[in-house]
């Protein structure tokens, strides 16, 4: 199996070609990054979502929000107009070239309460307690340690604080080739958890009220595992 680094490093190069070449995940029948239900409205910017997290997170004005690996923003943005000009978004995200190109974006939509940090989501630069609503979008799938990644998100949630995310799961086997190919953790294959597991991960980190809000499967073509697009959402407790 690939190293955490080789992981990371796979991973922040694939996305930083996205964002520099305007490219998107969605443009391959063998990408995992999305699916069929996620909206063209959605996939505004770089097409790189698998679900709509900020539908189910009940945003509300004022309240604080954070969207782990944010991306060139467009749920930042979305977070943004819903807790209006009394609340604020920072988006946080591990790849230079994206935080430049949302950064270029927030400034040319006029949005002055965002900000996008570069950080690792399984190491947050942000306080303890200090997040109403967390948010994350195809992104989660990518970490090396889910368990750190929860940890984290439990961490700076204020206390009955929430959370909203859309990623990929497996369901069935998965064949150590895959798990053991760099690409395909980049490609938001080879690191998806089996569903049960993921869900157990939630619950271990202390969270409650665990919803799984949305949910589409699909079958990978020459492969015997399932894949499953699902959105969650929980709160702490």
């Amino acid at each position: 199996m690939p190293t955490t680094q080789q992981i990371k490093k796979t991973v922040r190069d694939r996305y930083a070609q996205i964002a520099l070449r305007d490219e998107s995940c969605c443009g391959s029948e063998a990408s995992s990054c999305c699916d069929a239900s996620v909206t063209a409205e959605a996939e505004g910017d770089l097409g790189l979502g698998c679900g709509l997290p900020t539908t189910f997170a009940d945003l509300q004005p004022g309240e604080t929000v954070l969207d782990l690996g944010s991306g060139a923003g467009v749920d930042v943005f979305y977070a943004a107009r819903a807790v209006g000009i009394e609340g604020s978004v920072i988006g946080v995200d591990m790849t230079p070239e994206m935080i430049n190109r949302a950064r270029t974006s927030a400034e040319q939509g006029g949005y002055g309460n965002v900000e996008f940090r570069l950080g690792d989501i399984q190491h947050l630069p942000l306080d303890d307690s200090s997040i109403d609503v967390a948010l994350s979008n195809c992104v989660i799938n990518l970490a090396p340690d889910k368990r750190q990644v929860f940890a984290e998100i439990h961490r700076v949630l204020r206390e009955g604080g929430r959370f909203a995310i859309s990623d990929i799961v497996t369901i069935g086997e998965v064949p150590d080739d895959v798990r053991n190919d760099a690409d395909l953790w980049a490609g938001c294959l080879a690191g998806a958890l089996d569903r049960a597991e993921y869900l157990a991960i939630i619950d271990d980190a202390g969270f409650v009220d665990i919803r799984v809000a949305t949910e589409s499967s699909w079958r990978e073509p020459g492969v015997g595992f399932t894949t499953a697009s699902i959105t969650v959402t929980a709160r702490k407790g």
